[in-house]
Order: C-alpha cells, then structure tokens, then sequence
C-alpha cells in the first residue's frame, strides 16, 4: 500500500514539475497604453525596442486612444522629426501589434485610411485595455 502512495506522490510531483514548466516557458504578456501623444509615444517605442532586447519572447500589443494615436497616423514624426513608420513596422515584424480607439478616431474625425497599415482599429482603447488585462492576462505598462 504504501508502495503504491509513493508510486502516486512521483506521478503528482512529476506532473506538477511539467506544467510549472509548461507554465514558465509561457511568453510574458504586456499591454502598452498610450493616450498622451508623441512625447510619450518616442517613449514607449524605446522602451518596446528593451523589452524586446530582453526578452524576445515577450507578447506586446500597443492600445492607443485620445492623443495617444497621433504617432500611428501617416506622416508622423517624432520630436527630431524622424518618422515613426519605419520603427512601427519593425516592431510589428517582430510581432508587436498597435490597436487604435474607434471612438477617437469618430471623435476627432480622423478617417481609419490615415492609419499607418500595421495599426489595427478596435471599438474602445479603454475597453481594450481592460479586455487585455482581466480576460487575457497582461500586464499593464504606461511608458
């Protein structure tokens, strides 16, 4: 009997040993939320492009809202007046997606076509940010 205990703790730890692995291997999750404009927009960029560095792994998705999309818009540059398009799509080649707020877009009257092509429109920034952060496990970064 106490042959077959022990048999059963190894299954249980062994078990356990394989999904807390499973588990680490897991790429972290991270939700950046921009809502402030280009200023803070030149910041996150840098800090996606660190994440990055150290840990490639790392699952990121940009949720813009207010003056928060004004960096994925066409022609847009930063505060050297370099643009953001070329750093947009190397993020997004590297499997960051950029989510835009709809309401701000109706707010503002800014036609989804002036978005640069990797920014992906979803009905509410706010909602977004939350979807991402109690249903699907992100964490939360303001740059």
């Amino acid at each position: 009997m106490l042959h077959r205990f022990v048999r059963w703790m190894a299954s249980v730890c062994t078990g356990l040993m394989l999904a807390a692995t499973v588990h680490a291997a897991e790429p972290i999750k991270v939700v950046y939320h921009l809502s402030e404009g280009i200023p803070q927009a030149s910041r996150a960029i840098g800090n996606i492009r660190n994440h990055l560095n150290a840990d490639p792994t790392a699952k990121i998705v940009v949720v813009t809202h207010g003056l928060g999309i004004d960096f994925l818009l066409e022609g847009a540059t930063n505060q050297q007046d370099q643009p953001f398009a070329g750093a947009v799509a190397d993020l997004a080649n590297k499997g960051v997606e950029f989510r835009v707020c709809n309401n701000t877009l109706v707010a503002r009257k800014i036609d989804a076509s002036k978005l640069l092509p990797e920014a992906k429109v979803v009905p509410s920034g706010v909602a977004e940010v939350a979807k991402l952060q109690a249903r699907e496990g992100f964490v939360y970064l303001r740059p």
